[in-house]
C-alpha cells in the first residue's frame, strides 16, 4: 500500500482511538464473509463501531498512547469493535456471537481507559450494564431512609389506632 493512501486510515484509526476510550481487539479468522455482515449489521444496530485494521497501521495510530500490554495483541487477524456508550452490551454481544458460531476471540482491550487481559473478558460480559448498576446503588442508598420512615411513621400509626379505639370506647 502506497503512504499516501496509508496516512488517512491511521488518521481516521487515531481519531477513533482518542475518541473511544473503550475497545475490544478481537481475533476473527475463523468468520465467514455472511457472519462477517451479520456481525457489522449487529454491531451498527446497536451503535458500536466495528472495523476490520492492519495491525501495523493500528500500532501507527495508537503512537506513544499504545499501553506495552497491548502492543503483543496486534498480531494475526485483528479487529477492533468500539463503543463510547455500555462496554458491557458490547462485551456481551462479542460474546453472544462468538458462542454462536465459535467464529471470535477476544484478544483483549480497554475498558474506560483501563487494560483487559483476554482471561477477563468473561468477567465483564457476567457484569450488569451500567443502568443496572446505577439502579442497584440507588436502591442501596434509598432502603435505609425507608426503613427510618417506617421506623417513625409506626408510634404515629399505633397511636391513631389506640386514639380511635379510645373514640369507640367514649361513645359507647
Amino acid at each position: 500500500m502506497i503512504k499516501a493512501n496509508k496516512t488517512p486510515i491511521v488518521e481516521a484509526l487515531g481519531r477513533l482511538f482518542e475518541t473511544h476510550d473503550t475497545y475490544y481487539l478481537v481475533d476473527f479468522k475463523r468468520m465467514k464473509v455472511g457472519q462477517a455482515v451479520e456481525l457489522r449489521k449487529l454491531m451498527r444496530k446497536n451503535g458500536f463501531t466495528y472495523r476490520v485494521i492492519k495491525n501495523r497501521l493500528a500500532l501507527r495510530a495508537l503512537g506513544e498512547t499504545c499501553p506495552e500490554a497491548l502492543r503483543p495483541l496486534f498480531q494475526r487477524a485483528t479487529a477492533v469493535a468500539f463503543t463510547d456508550k455500555d462496554p458491557i452490551e458490547l462485551a456481551r454481544i462479542l460474546k453472544d456471537f462468538s458462542n454462536h458460531g465459535k467464529v471470535l476471540e477476544v484478544k483483549g482491550g480497554r475498558i474506560e481507559g483501563q487494560l483487559m487481559a483476554a482471561e477477563r473478558f468473561d468477567e465483564v460480559t457476567r457484569l450488569g450494564s451500567r443502568q443496572e448498576l446505577l439502579n442497584k446503588v440507588a436502591y442501596l442508598m434509598a432502603d435505609p431512609l425507608h426503613r427510618l420512615m417506617r421506623t417513625l411513621r409506626a408510634p404515629l400509626g399505633n397511636v391513631g389506632i389506640l386514639l380511635g379505639e379510645l373514640n369507640k370506647t367514649k361513645n359507647t
